[in-house]
Parts: C-alpha cells; sequence; structure tokens
C-alpha cells in the first residue's frame, strides 16, 4: 500500500497574507508531493511496501539510508505542519495552557520563544512544541529533514523553517513568517489533541 499524498486540510487562500495561495499550492503540490512519490519509489518491491511512515522513518534511521529517511521524514513533518496551522486562532485552554504556563510563563512567551527559536535556526529545518513522557514541554529544532515523528518526544506542532516555506510571501525575512504563523495561525486545537493523545501523531493512510 503505498503512502498516501493528503489534502490541505482547509483553502489554498485560507492562511493569505501569511502565507499566500501560491506558496501553498507550490509547497505542498510540488514539495510535500515530491517527498510522498519518492518515498513510493524507494519502498517499492521491498519489505517496507506495507509499513506506516512512522515505521519507514525510524528504519531508515536505523540503517543510515539517508534518502529514504530524508523523503520519508520530510513527508511526515509536511503532514503534521499543514494540521499545526488553522485560518484562525483562538489560543489554547485546558491542560495545554497550563502545561504552556507551567513551561513558559503564559502562552505569548511560548509564541515568542518559538518566533527567536526558529528565526535563530541556522539554515534549513523545522521548530517544535513537544511533550515529554511526564507531559512536560519544550521547544526542539531538528535541522533539515530531521523529525520527532520518531526519537521519544511527542511533537504537539511545528513550523517549518525551509525558505521555501516563506519566501513568495515575504522574501528572505524569515521573522516577519514566523510572526504571522505563530501570531494568528496556530492550530491549537491540534496542538491540544495531541497532547492529550500522550503519544505521537499518526500520518494519514492511503
Amino acid at each position: 500500500m503505498a503512502i498516501a499524498f493528503p489534502d490541505l486540510p482547509y483553502a489554498h487562500d485560507a492562511l493569505s497574507p501569511a502565507i499566500g495561495s501560491e506558496t501553498l499550492k507550490t509547497h505542498h503540490g510540488k514539495h510535500h508531493k515530491a517527498y510522498v512519490d519518492k518515498t513510493n519509489a524507494a519502498i517499492e518491491g521491498t519489505d517496507l511496501a506495507d509499513a506506516s511512515l512512522e515505521s519507514i522513518i525510524a528504519k531508515a534511521d536505523e540503517t543510515g539510508n539517508a534518502g529514504l529517511f530524508n523523503n520519508s521524514a520530510q513527508s511526515w513533518n509536511h503532514a503534521f505542519y499543514w494540521h499545526s496551522m488553522a485560518p484562525s486562532s483562538e489560543g489554547p485552554s485546558g491542560d495545554l495552557k497550563a502545561a504552556i504556563e507551567a513551561a513558559f510563563g503564559s502562552v505569548d512567551a511560548l509564541v515568542e520563544k518559538l518566533q527567536t527559536a526558529g528565526a535563530g535556526h541556522f539554515a534549513s529545518g523545522w521548530v517544535w512544541l513537544a511533550a515529554d513522557a511526564d507531559g512536560k514541554l519544550s521547544i526542539e529544532e531538528t535541522h533539515d529533514a530531521g523529525t520527532l515523528a520518531i526519537g521519544g518526544k511527542n511533537p504537539l506542532l511545528t513550523l517549518d523553517v525551509w525558505e521555501h516555506a516563506y519566501y513568495l510571501d515575504h522574501k528572505n525575512v524569515r521573522p516577519d513568517y514566523l510572526k504571522a504563523v505563530a501570531t494568528g495561525h496556530i492550530n491549537w486545537d491540534f496542538a491540544a489533541e495531541n497532547f492529550a493523545r500522550g503519544s505521537i501523531w499518526s500520518y494519514p493512510s492511503a
């Protein structure tokens, strides 16, 4: 069974002007799709052909298969990223808000720290809000195709800091993109679901 290429969870213009329609069409329809297509080509006819994407990522990491790891991890990261954003953002509540306040002092402080981490991240990668096994929150960074789909932390949301995520809308000014998304489009409901479940989100099946 091939790895799915999931639809966006909103219209192409739903995040505009923070992320414009052309960016999403290119980022989702070309970049994400290419990662999925390359993953499917790599696993065809192998013992991973019917495996979950998470299992494929873990096996590629274990065996040092960099090509498969990069494409499978980026497939997962991008799907998780689309869900980490929403057309509007109401702010967290309940247990997630309490955990944020315990770890960072306030929601505003967390949002500021996410922006700072993303702006300071060298070159390409991802910035994450994650929880450990005890529910303690932290901001994590991964480089290039690095992912929290494996590794022990439970990712709650992520921000993509690869340049293609923002260049059409914000040129090379990454902080403007991060501010627009972090202050207006974080999907706190998705983050809360991941926090409450206490286990890593599963990539959609075909």
